[in-house]
């Protein structure tokens, strides 16, 4: 019990003092004993430490979400280990729940290896939620069809997580997935991709959608890595917005590393092939390439604030 401040007591028809049970919720006037409020929810912060463990200080007492994806929703138990030997090991094995759980079979056992792969990727590639849920479940499609059994795992999730970003409208290079994917390489990436999306569209009995992508797309994430400046960045996007105008038979990403190359040039903070190269991960001599289809239309691509007519003159010749 807990006095607290005043409540307006309906039978002592009056402001009294009241009293606060918290084992039972209930906020009880000092003066009648009449319950002026029963259940309460106690909105607090909670300090409690639930676990058996004396070193475990985590004040959590409920589990993670259901997850659709696995066959129990993700709510089967799991007995877990606990120190009690004289070394500080674990006889959680020698005991009979832990021999009994140990042969038990867990059907989602190797579903649960791939969302945690695709968890530390996408971890590592700054992506949002909704694109490793999205990645999981594309894992989850293909999966179910038991296709994969001398496949490539890395190569597979690396290509639903790359399939994920694209139908979120947040593309990334396959350079970068490539990066992530544990010694996949580029090439079995890309036929992962192939085969994935042809399992899908089987299994839709239609073609698969997998997002458009522009250039701007990559643009912003580009010139962070080269620490450009708002003002350039702006430049940057502005021009490749007005490239999508003109017939400019390259990828999205070619032309992206061009505009920050062409824009570069203008600055006091010029860039070099190379470094771009390096950002972007599109080779030197297709920046090149693609620098010389977008040179003659430097006038319309760049804008009047940031460059005058003349200054385009500085603009080094493909």
């Amino acid at each position: 019990m807990a006095s607290s401040s005043e409540w307006l007591c309906p039978e002592c028809k009056r402001a009294t003092e009241v009293v606060l049970d918290h084992s039972a919720g209930d906020t009880v006037c000092s003066e009648c004993g009449l319950v002026l409020e029963a259940h309460s929810i106690d909105e607090t912060s909670e300090w409690r430490t639930f676990a058996n463990e004396s070193g475990d200080n985590d004040p959590v007492r409920v589990g993670g979400p259901s997850n659709p994806l696995l066959s129990d929703g993700g709510l089967s138990t799991v007995i877990s280990s606990r120190p009690n030997n004289a070394n500080g090991g674990s006889d959680f094995l020698g005991s009979g729940l832990g021999r009994w759980q140990s042969r038990g079979s867990n059907p989602d056992r190797s579903l649960l290896q791939a969302f945690k792969a695709i968890a530390s990727m996408s971890d590592r590639l700054g992506l949002v939620a909704t694109i490793k849920d999205r990645a999981n479940e594309i894992y989850k499609k293909v999966e179910d069809q038991k296709p994969l059994r001398g496949r490539n795992q890395d190569a597979i999730l690396a290509a639903c997580l790359y399939i994920a970003c694209r139908q979120e409208d947040k593309p990334r290079t396959v350079k970068e997935i490539c990066s992530v994917a544990n010694g996949a390489t580029k090439k079995e990436i890309g036929r992962a991709k192939e085969f994935i999306v042809k399992q899908l569209e089987v299994e839709m009995g239609q073609s698969m959608e997998m997002g458009t992508i522009h250039a701007g797309d990559f643009l912003r994430r580009f010139c962070s890595h080269l620490g450009m400046t708002n003002q350039a960045v702006k430049a940057a996007q502005e021009a490749v917005q007005k490239s999508e105008e003109l017939d400019i038979r390259r990828s999205p990403i070619s032309v992206a590393a061009a505009v920050i190359y062409m824009i570069t040039q203008l600055s006091d903070d010029k860039k070099l092939l190379k470094d771009i190269s390096l950002s972007t991960g599109v080779a030197e001599g297709t920046i090149r390439n693609s620098y010389k289809d977008l040179y003659p239309y430097a006038v319309r691509l760049i804008p009047s604030w940031y460059a005058k007519e003349e200054d385009l003159g500085n603009l080094c010749s493909p």
